[in-house]
C-alpha cells in the first residue's frame, strides 16, 4: 500500500498543539525529579516498551543522575482481547528480574491493557517491583481498570487522535518535539 506522504504532511500542519516542546520539557524534567525520589538507591533495570517508549525513554533517561540498568522489551495483545495477559512478545526481557525494581517506560496509557499485561509478566517473572512511567496520561473512563494510572505521569491529556514524542499518526511523527491532535480526530 502506498503512502499519501503529501496527507502525512498535511496531517501535522493542521494538528492542535497540545503540549508544545516546553511543556513536554518541564514534564519530563518533573517526572525525573519524581522518579529519582523514589529509584535513585534501588539499582533499578528501567525497560523502554517499543516503539512507542523510544523517544519518550531517550529523553527521560539522561535525566536520571543515577545508577540504573536499561534494556527494551517490545510486546502487543493477541487478537482482539480486552482483558488478560496473553502477550504476544516480539523481544521480551531478556534480565534477571528476580528481586529487581524495575520500571516501564512507555509513550501513553491509554486504555493500558498491554501495560497492565507487560507489568504482570515482570512481576510473575520476580520483580520485587514493577512501576511504570508514562509521558501521556489519556483522559477517559475506558482504562482496563478503575482509576488506573502509571507510578509516573508526565501529561494530563484530552482523549484525542495523538501524535509527537513517540506516539504516531499511520506510523510517522513520533519524531515530533511536542503533543499533537489530529485535526478532527
Amino acid at each position: 500500500m502506498a503512502v499519501d506522504l503529501q496527507a502525512i504532511i498535511r496531517a501535522r500542519e493542521e494538528a492542535d498543539c497540545l503540549a508544545d516542546e516546553a511543556a513536554v520539557e518541564a514534564a519530563l524534567d518533573r517526572m525525573a525529579g519524581e522518579i529519582t525520589a523514589r529509584l535513585e538507591h534501588s539499582n533499578p533495570l528501567v525497560y523502554t516498551v517499543m516503539n512507542g517508549g523510544l523517544i519518550f525513554g531517550g529523553r527521560l533517561l539522561p535525566r536520571l543522575p543515577f545508577a540504573l540498568e536499561t534494556a527494551y522489551l517490545h510486546a502487543t495483545r493477541y487478537g482482539l482481547a480486552t482483558h488478560g495477559t496473553l502477550l504476544d512478545w516480539r523481544v521480551r526481557p531478556t534480565q534477571d528480574l528476580r528481586n529487581r525494581s524495575v520500571l516501564v517506560l512507555d509513550d501513553i496509557l491509554d486504555e493500558g491493557h498491554t501495560l497492565a499485561a507487560i507489568i504482570e509478566h515482570l512481576r510473575e517473572e520476580g520483580a520485587r517491583e514493577v512501576l511504570s512511567a508514562v509521558l501521556v496520561h489519556k483522559l477517559h473512563d475506558r482504562k482496563a481498570y478503575p482509576g488506573m494510572r502509571a507510578d509516573f505521569t508526565g501529561l494530563d491529556i484530552a482523549d484525542r487522535f495523538l501524535f509527537g514524542c513517540g506516539m504516531d499518526y499511520k506510523g510517522y511523527w513520533r519524531n515530533a518535539p511536542g503533543i499533537y491532535a489530529v485535526k478532527g480526530l
